[in-house]
């Protein structure tokens, strides 16, 4: 399959290579990244997608979303697939996919779960929103470039999938590193804590999979003096995501909107920028109620 993609940082890199080691021909642009293995430079992203059947985007965000789509749509052939894989506001994934229609294409918004790490092995969680027949003809690439990719529904509820999980997400790992912090204060010991928890009506995946306290659990960024694996800024942009799409269809999400002001003070006011996500827990270590 002829391919174009543009994005080729720290998870669209990974992506594309890996699309080009399953033998698939990959023409990629990227304004500021270099070339993966296996990749083949177009000038631009309209050369990019030029002839392509399938045109993958990894964007930071729905307004360089739009600006690509109005250079490379009128440059796809028709029937071609225009597949975006960043994490934007549905707002944005709608219209993009509007445009799309009206010029003969279809297209497909399929954020992603996972990481750098999911990226670079191909494990990655595609939520995806589309049409049934694009959603088959990307099948392929998708389980090169993941392990799972789930059908949402029609465009645009990819991204609604994404940004609800991830408001879960956030929420529950402020909760996480609060309960520790919190037995800590009363003496609890770490490890009983997460031996209670882990195997009772507290169990979640941030406390089983991906535990906040260094030396609990199964090895997570915890453990490497939180480096990120999932970057605390980033779940900020996804939980303002949230609450941006909570204003518009007038949704009452108060837990997702206390998490992003919790978040928005450690990325821009505690030097959590560059940290991993559960960095919050030395953050609550450190504070009282007053």
């Amino acid at each position: 399959m002829n391919i174009g993609f543009i994005g080729l940082g720290n998870m669209g890199g990974p992506m594309a290579a890996n699309l080009a080691k399953a033998g698939h021909g990959v023409t990629g642009f990227d304004i500021a990244q270099p070339m993966p293995e296996g990749v083949m430079a177009g000038v631009s992203a309209k050369a990019a997608a030029a002839k392509a059947e399938i045109v993958i985007t990894m964007l930071p965000d729905g307004a360089i979303l739009r600006r690509v789509a109005d250079e490379v749509i009128p440059a796809m052939t028709k029937g071609a697939i225009l597949l975006d894989c960043s994490t934007v506001d549905v707002e944005s994934a709608r219209h993009v996919a509007a445009l799309a229609g009206e010029a003969g294409l279809r297209a497909l918004d399929a954020p992603v779960s996972g990481g750098i790490g999911g990226a670079q092995a191909g494990t990655l969680t595609f939520m995806v929103g589309g049409a049934d027949d694009a959603v088959a003809k990307a099948r392929a690439l998708f389980d090169i470039m993941g392990q799972k990719a789930v059908h949402c529904g029609p465009s645009g509820n990819g991204q609604a999938a994404k940004i609800c999980n991830n408001m879960i997400l956030g929420a529950t790992m402020i909760a996480t590193c609060e309960a520790f912090a919190l037995a800590d204060k009363l003496g609890l010991d770490r490890q009983a804590m997460f031996d209670v928890v882990s195997t009772s009506s507290g169990y979640s995946w941030t406390m089983n999979a991906y535990c906040p306290a260094p030396g609990i659990g199964p090895t997570s960024p915890a453990d490497n003096d939180y480096q990120p694996g999932f970057a605390a800024e980033l779940m900020l942009k996804d939980l303002r995501l949230s609450q941006q799409a909570a204003e518009t269809v007038y949704a009452d999400t108060p837990m997702g909107q206390r998490a992003t002001e919790l978040y928005t003070d450690f990325v821009d006011s505690e030097d959590g920028r560059g940290k991993d996500f559960s960095a919050m827990l030395p953050r609550f270590e450190t504070r009282r109620r007053g």
